[in-house]
């Protein structure tokens, strides 16, 4: 969906995490993909890809962020098509577990073309409560009145950041980078001092950036409400790092 199509729209809406929807008592976990980080060809990496999101929806990861944004639309569409299949499978087989919820990173049209959970927003994308409304208006419009309402993360870097993210209505904020460097330092600073007062906010931040299982549970002491990340999913057994991360909440 073209930004300007939702460009002007300022209105407050409901959040999932206000009415409940996205709350839990243990911490979330958020695995954001890169095939590139796989070794061989495209095809290759594709494949693994996919094998690994699947594993990770079997392991009971809370949610999946496709992040390929060097592919085509339309090879971005297919690949979520695929991805989500394979998740939903995963879930029909968990019973009594809450579902992976899958989302599509910045490109709000593919997440409603590939009927994706929804969607992680750059800090500088347009507000999350413009792509809540566009979305429900896709769906009304596309018969049967709104389905669902979508997940909406939004990538912060600041402070500023993370209250923007607030107060449009994002259900949940991903701050980082907590422990690693960034090459645009002017952004913002990370660590766990930053990571402490961005939790100090009202919406459930995740932290992002060199997070380990070594250092998860000061994430969590800091008040994160869950652990994002691409290579602690990506290069590891998926099982073993989400219980290992499950134990680290109820420490």
């Amino acid at each position: 969906m073209a930004r300007h199509v939702i460009a002007g729209l300022r209105h407050s809406v409901s959040s999932p995490v206000r009415d409940g929807i996205l709350m839990k008592s243990r911490c979330l976990l958020y695995y954001i993909t890169d095939r590139r980080q796989f070794p061989g060809t495209e095809e290759s990496c594709r494949a693994q890809l996919v094998e690994k999101i699947a594993e990770a929806a079997g392991a009971g990861v809370d949610y999946i962020q496709l992040r390929e944004k060097d592919l085509p639309t339309r090879d971005l569409e297919m690949l979520a098509r695929e991805a989500l299949a394979l998740i939903r499978e995963s879930s029909n087989q968990s019973a009594g577990r809450s579902p992976t919820r899958f989302l599509i990173n910045s490109l709000a049209d593919v997440a409603l073309a590939t009927e994706a959970d929804g969607v992680h927003l750059r800090s500088d994308d347009v507000p999350a409560s413009d792509v809540r409304r566009m979305w429900t208006s896709a769906e009304t419009h596309a018969g049967g009145g709104a389905r669902s309402t979508p997940v909406i993360a939004v990538s912060c870097h600041t402070l500023t950041d993370v209250q923007a993210a607030q107060q449009n209505g994002a259900d949940f904020a991903v701050f980082g980078p907590v422990f690693e460097k960034k090459d645009a330092p002017a952004r913002g600073s990370g660590g766990l001092e930053a990571l402490r007062q961005a939790c100090e906010h009202k919406i459930p931040v995740l932290a992002l950036g060199g997070v380990s299982l070594d250092n998860a549970a000061a994430c969590v002491e800091a008040g994160a409400a869950g652990i994002a990340a691409i290579r602690l999913f990506q290069q590891n057994d998926v099982d073993r790092v989400v219980e290992r991360l499950r134990e680290v909440a109820t420490s």
